[in-house]
Protein backbone atom coordinates (compact mmCIF):
# COMPACT_ATOMS: atom_id res chain seq x y z
CA UNK A 1 0.00 0.00 0.00
CA UNK A 2 1.30 3.42 -0.96
CA UNK A 3 1.21 6.25 1.57
CA UNK A 4 -1.19 9.05 0.65
CA UNK A 5 1.50 11.69 1.13
CA UNK A 6 3.77 9.96 -1.40
CA UNK A 7 1.24 9.59 -4.22
CA UNK A 8 0.92 13.31 -5.01
CA UNK A 9 4.38 14.77 -5.59
CA UNK A 10 3.59 18.39 -6.48
CA UNK A 11 1.00 20.58 -8.21
CA UNK A 12 1.60 21.64 -11.80
CA UNK A 13 1.38 25.43 -12.11
CA UNK A 14 1.23 26.42 -15.80
CA UNK A 15 -0.94 28.73 -17.83
CA UNK A 16 -2.89 25.79 -19.26
CA UNK A 17 -3.44 24.13 -15.88
CA UNK A 18 -4.58 27.42 -14.35
CA UNK A 19 -7.22 27.85 -17.09
CA UNK A 20 -8.86 24.61 -15.89
CA UNK A 21 -9.52 25.94 -12.39
CA UNK A 22 -12.90 27.42 -13.43
CA UNK A 23 -14.06 23.89 -14.30
CA UNK A 24 -12.64 22.52 -11.01
CA UNK A 25 -9.89 20.70 -12.90
CA UNK A 26 -6.55 20.46 -11.06
CA UNK A 27 -3.21 19.12 -12.34
CA UNK A 28 -0.64 17.25 -10.24
CA UNK A 29 2.59 15.36 -10.73
CA UNK A 30 2.02 11.93 -9.20
CA UNK A 31 3.97 8.77 -8.41
CA UNK A 32 4.69 6.83 -11.60
CA UNK A 33 3.14 3.62 -10.23
CA UNK A 34 -0.02 5.27 -8.84
CA UNK A 35 -3.38 4.15 -10.21
CA UNK A 36 -6.44 6.32 -10.82
CA UNK A 37 -8.33 5.09 -7.72
CA UNK A 38 -5.25 5.70 -5.55
CA UNK A 39 -4.87 9.23 -6.96
CA UNK A 40 -8.56 9.98 -6.35
CA UNK A 41 -8.36 8.69 -2.77
CA UNK A 42 -5.19 10.72 -2.10
CA UNK A 43 -6.73 13.98 -3.39
CA UNK A 44 -9.92 13.40 -1.38
CA UNK A 45 -7.96 12.70 1.80
CA UNK A 46 -5.42 15.52 1.45
CA UNK A 47 -7.75 18.33 0.38
CA UNK A 48 -11.16 17.18 1.77
CA UNK A 49 -12.92 17.35 -1.62
CA UNK A 50 -15.02 14.98 -3.76
CA UNK A 51 -13.38 13.68 -6.97
CA UNK A 52 -15.49 13.10 -10.08
CA UNK A 53 -12.84 11.93 -12.56
CA UNK A 54 -9.09 11.31 -12.88
CA UNK A 55 -7.17 11.39 -16.18
CA UNK A 56 -3.51 10.35 -16.25
CA UNK A 57 -0.74 10.95 -18.77
CA UNK A 58 2.70 9.33 -18.81
CA UNK A 59 5.12 12.08 -19.79
CA UNK A 60 8.04 10.70 -21.81
CA UNK A 61 11.64 11.82 -21.52
CA UNK A 62 12.77 14.64 -23.83
CA UNK A 63 16.26 15.37 -25.12
CA UNK A 64 17.91 18.42 -23.55
CA UNK A 65 21.19 20.06 -24.36
CA UNK A 66 23.43 22.42 -22.39
CA UNK A 67 26.32 23.48 -24.56
CA UNK A 68 28.17 20.39 -25.73
CA UNK A 69 26.51 18.13 -23.15
CA UNK A 70 23.52 16.06 -24.20
CA UNK A 71 21.03 14.49 -21.84
CA UNK A 72 17.36 13.76 -21.19
CA UNK A 73 14.67 15.01 -18.83
CA UNK A 74 13.12 12.46 -16.51
CA UNK A 75 9.96 10.49 -17.17
CA UNK A 76 7.02 11.34 -14.91
CA UNK A 77 3.26 10.94 -14.60
CA UNK A 78 0.70 13.75 -14.72
CA UNK A 79 -2.82 13.49 -13.28
CA UNK A 80 -5.67 15.84 -14.14
CA UNK A 81 -8.29 15.60 -11.38
CA UNK A 82 -11.83 16.87 -11.93
CA UNK A 83 -13.91 17.63 -8.85
CA UNK A 84 -17.68 17.26 -8.49
CA UNK A 85 -19.65 20.51 -9.08
CA UNK A 86 -20.93 20.58 -5.48
CA UNK A 87 -17.43 20.01 -4.05
CA UNK A 88 -15.46 22.88 -2.55
CA UNK A 89 -12.33 24.16 -4.32
CA UNK A 90 -8.75 23.45 -3.28
CA UNK A 91 -7.53 26.45 -1.29
CA UNK A 92 -3.91 26.13 -2.45
CA UNK A 93 -4.87 26.85 -6.06
CA UNK A 94 -7.25 29.68 -5.09
CA UNK A 95 -4.30 31.72 -3.84
CA UNK A 96 -2.61 31.43 -7.27
CA UNK A 97 -5.26 33.51 -9.11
Amino acid sequence: MKAIENIIIKPIITEKSMSGLQDKRYTFEVMKSATKPEIAAAVEAMFDVEVLDVNTINMKKKPKRLGAHMGYTGEWKKAIVTLKPESKTIAFFDSMN
